[in-house]
This record gives C-alpha cells, sequence and structure tokens, in this order.
C-alpha cells in the first residue's frame, strides 16, 4: 500500500516541476498520469447470474435480517430514489438504537477497494456483508440459525434455488453474503469526469478544470488518485497535525500493531458532494469543512477560500449520473 503512494507522489512532484517550468503539459497529461476511468465491470462479477443479482438486491432490502424487522442493509446504505448509498448521519443508529462507532461509506463503487471498512477488516465485500448481520450496534441478529428460519419463513427458498441451483441446501450465511456481494458488483457510478478521462475534454468546464488542477497541486492527489479517487491504500489521520479524535485508533483495533494508530482506508471522492457528512467519524458537516481539515491535517497547509471554491467545483464532476432503478435488474 505504500509503493502506489510512493509512486504517485513521484508523479505529482514531476508535475509541480513542470508547472514551475519553462513547459506546462496539458490538464488531461496530467489528469491521465493520475487518475483512471471507472470499469464497466467489477473484478469478481465473471460468475454472477441474473438470479444471484436479484436475490442478493433483495436480500439488501430485507428487514428480517435484523432482529427486530427494523432495518436492512439499505437503512444505513440508502439507494432508495436514487440516493448516494449514505444515511447521512454522523454515525448509523443500530436496530435495538444502538449508536454506531464510524460513519457508514458509501456502497457505490465499494467493490472496488482495496478492502472493506474503515479499517480494512474485511477484504472483499463478501466477508463485509457477514459483519453488520451479527453486530449488536447494527442489526443484532443472534444466529446463523435465526437467519436462515427468517429466510426460510419469508419464502426465499425459491430466490436461492435460483441463486445456487446446484446446492440442496442453499439457505445459509455464506451464500447470503456472496449473493449481496453480487448486487453490489453491479454499483458502479458513472459521471462527467469518467467522460473527460475517456477523451471527451468538453465533459467538464473550465472552472472545473482549474479546480482539478488546484486539486493536484496541494498534494491532494497523494492518496485521492486512480479509478475511484481514493479507496487504495490506509493512511494515518492527522499525518502532519494531530486529529482531534483520539479515541477511535482506526486499523490498530484490527492489528492491534500501535504503528497502525490511526490508520483509516483512504476514501473514495467519486460522488463525493452526495455523501455527506464526511471522515470516519463524520466530523466534517460540510464538504468545506472536510477540504479545509484534509489540508491542514493530511497535507500540513492552510487552504483558502478560494481555493476550498475551486477544489469543491471541481468535485461536482464526479457527481454519480446513474440512476439506480434503470441500472440494477428489479424483481418486483
Amino acid at each position: 500500500m505504500i509503493k502506489p503512494f510512493l509512486s504517485t507522489m513521484l508523479t505529482l512532484l514531476c508535475f509541480i516541476g513542470f508547472s514551475q517550468g519553462y513547459t506546462q503539459p496539458s490538464t488531461q497529461d496530467i489528469v491521465l498520469s493520475f487518475f483512471e476511468p471507472l470499469p464497466h465491470v467489477m473484478q469478481g462479477a465473471e460468475q454472477d447470474t441474473s438470479a444471484l443479482i436479484s436475490l442478493g438486491k433483495k436480500l439488501y432490502f430485507e428487514t428480517a435480517l435484523s432482529i427486530n424487522h427494523s432495518q436492512s442493509c439499505n437503512s444505513c446504505h440508502n439507494l432508495n430514489s436514487d440516493a448516494a448509498g449514505v444515511d447521512h448521519l454522523k454515525v448509523s443508529i443500530g436496530a435495538l438504537g444502538s449508536i454506531g462507532e464510524r460513519n457508514a461509506p458509501t456502497t457505490w463503487n465499494a467493490g472496488l477497494h482495496v478492502a472493506q471498512f474503515w479499517d480494512g477488516r474485511a477484504k472483499t465485500l463478501a466477508q463485509q456483508a457477514k459483519f453488520p448481520i451479527f453486530n449488536v450496534k447494527e442489526m443484532a441478529m443472534t444466529s446463523e440459525s435465526q437467519v436462515i428460519e427468517r429466510l426460510n419463513s419469508k419464502g426465499y427458498l425459491a430466490d436461492f434455488n435460483s441463486g445456487f441451483p446446484q446446492q440442496l441446501s442453499p439457505i445459509n450465511l455464506e451464500n447470503i453474503a456472496q449473493a449481496l456481494a453480487a448486487f453490489q458488483r453491479t454499483l458502479i457510478s458513472k459521471d462527467r469526469f469518467d467522460d473527460y478521462l475517456a477523451g471527451d475534454k468538453g465533459a467538464i468546464n473550465q472552472s472545473e478544470k482549474a479546480g482539478l488542477r488546484v486539486f493536484i497541486e496541494k498534494g491532494c492527489v497523494a492518496c485521492h488518485n486512480g479509478a475511484v479517487l481514493g479507496g487504495q491504500l490506509f493512511m494515518k489521520m492527522g499525518i502532519v497535525h494531530p486529529y482531534p479524535n483520539k479515541i477511535d485508533k482506526g486499523k490498530a483495533q484490527v492489528t492491534g500493531n500501535p504503528a497502525d494508530n490511526y490508520f483509516f482506508k483512504v476514501p473514495s471522492l467519486r460522488n463525493i458532494l452526495n455523501t455527506a457528512p464526511y471522515f470516519h467519524d463524520g466530523a466534517a458537516a460540510t464538504i468545506e469543512q472536510a477540504i479545509e481539515d484534509t489540508g491542514w491535517h493530511q497535507l500540513g497547509i492552510k487552504l483558502n477560500e478560494q481555493e476550498v471554491k475551486s477544489i469543491k467545483i471541481f468535485f461536482k464532476t464526479l457527481n454519480n449520473q446513474k440512476l439506480f432503478n434503470r441500472v440494477i435488474l428489479l424483481d418486483d
């Protein structure tokens, strides 16, 4: 995870050298050295059938997976009415009213990240899907047998038979996780920045291009790069100036290694304007605050009002234009 960061920093230093020298490369040439378009299909989706995806979608909205039938995956990662896959709370509230520990990240493009959760404790979407079901602060189910009984009672056997036709007893935790993962692999966003990366120079306007250059020149791109503009490495929160929240130690709570204190997965910036509040603890209520705080804590710089505004303008190009109900297999 350090190699991509170092590679990006070297590219960034070269860019700064060019921008201060005699020859300035075009904005698009610079951009293509840092970013790449989102894929049309996620890795791992090769074996996902329409029946499996349909089952996963149904389970994503299934409240029977919570102890009191009050919550589904969609409760914290809302996709209804073309929402951004978040609940817009600092931290989510569980089925039993318990307050969560971290901000709920979006499920759009989640399968393109290097790992799942802010602390990376799950490597895949399928591994991630199992955690919330039994977390007492989330869906609070007590056992796999309880989950199986619930789904059987709701008539899910036919759906599981279609999704897993070779299995005699297909309703089980592993298959639930696999179906949810298959559905989430369809959640790939689409935006104007991708059109620009694909060669349409008019896809973003001059103000947005200016904001993009500020984003690069200030060093934000060192962590927020690649296809999802983040999500590919873990960085210390407060690497230059300490971050106020010292309670949540991030990755160290998983590894037990003090060297991992306050390390969190770098969030994706795709559709970022629609996923407030920000950071692992939801401490930044607005995108302006998030930009300012990131500049200070991560880069050691105080961005002025115009720089913050300019970066925000660039972020408009990352707004998701894909309508959920028009691209996902519907079963109703």
